[in-house]
């Protein structure tokens, strides 16, 4: 029978990380409060917290955040679908791999970035251009993982299936999709972190809304509260949608095919 554990070793992670962020929260707002921090490069937790209250109240950040929610969750839900449907193509049949390789080699090593201008050109400056932003951010770490997921099937396990006779389909829908579960899992979370950075730099570069514009807006005009307020929103979702698709991938890991 295993030890029971105590409160701290059941909440060790919870207890260490809170401590540590209280810890450095209390400090940052002891120099605030006292003057060592110039308004003009930092801002103070109080001072974050109001221009928070005062955003919900009586500004746009409700309609901020609502924008790039939109554009977040259009953009991810097309890349998710696409990605994973091309991925299982790609990876499943050689054909289709040896003529997609060199096109997704070139897409997948170019940056981003280095695209938006084009993408607004094609798209304008509305709503669109930031959903086909996360879309192309989201949609190659999903594509990449689920071509690695479906084309590292255990051999073994492809060798007895063949000698009883089964059939690709079988195959298919037996070991290879099973097996490239827990590969489609981790496109996903890293989809969502670079999907996340998708829709701000998309703002920041050709936005009038949205919780991007309104860490650009900050920086230009050295107002670094606003500028914080929209860097902890997107900090805490991104934790958030993290910590969604690390459980998805570890209820779903068992899916994996035992030897």
């Amino acid at each position: 029978m295993r030890p029971k554990k105590s409160f701290y070793q059941r909440h060790e992670a919870l207890i260490l990380g809170g401590g540590a962020v209280a810890i450095t929260i209390a400090i940052w707002q002891a120099l605030w409060s006292a003057g060592k921090i110039s308004p003009l490069f930092l801002s103070g937790p109080s001072a974050i917290v109001k221009q928070f209250d005062y955003g919900l109240t009586k500004g746009t950040l409700l309609a901020d955040m609502r924008y790039s929610g939109t554009n977040f969750i259009l953009g991810f839900a097309m890349a998710l679908v696409s990605g994973v449907a091309f991925g299982i193509i790609i990876g499943w049949y050689r054909t289709a791999r040896l003529v997609f390789d060199p096109f997704l080699n070139a897409l997948y090593a170019t940056p981003r970035i280095a695209m938006i201008p084009m993408i607004i050109i094609w798209f304008g400056v509305g709503m669109w251009s930031k959903v086909f932003i996360v879309f192309i951010s989201a949609f190659f770490p999903i594509l990449v993982n689920t071509v690695g997921g479906v084309r590292n099937m255990d051999r073994d396990l492809l060798r007895a299936a063949r000698a009883f006779c089964a059939s690709d389909w079988q195959i298919f829908t037996t070991l290879a999709l099973p097996g490239a579960v827990p590969f489609i899992l981790t496109g996903i979370r890293q989809g969502v972190a670079l999907g996340l950075i998708g829709v701000v730099v998309g703002e920041m570069f050709g936005g009038s809304q949205g919780v991007g514009f309104m860490v650009a807006y900050g920086g230009q005009t050295f107002a670094t509260d606003t500028l914080f307020v929209g860097v902890i929103i997107v900090a805490f979702s991104g934790i958030l949608f993290t910590w969604l698709a690390e459980r998805l991938e570890r209820r779903f890991s068992r899916w994996r095919p035992e030897r």
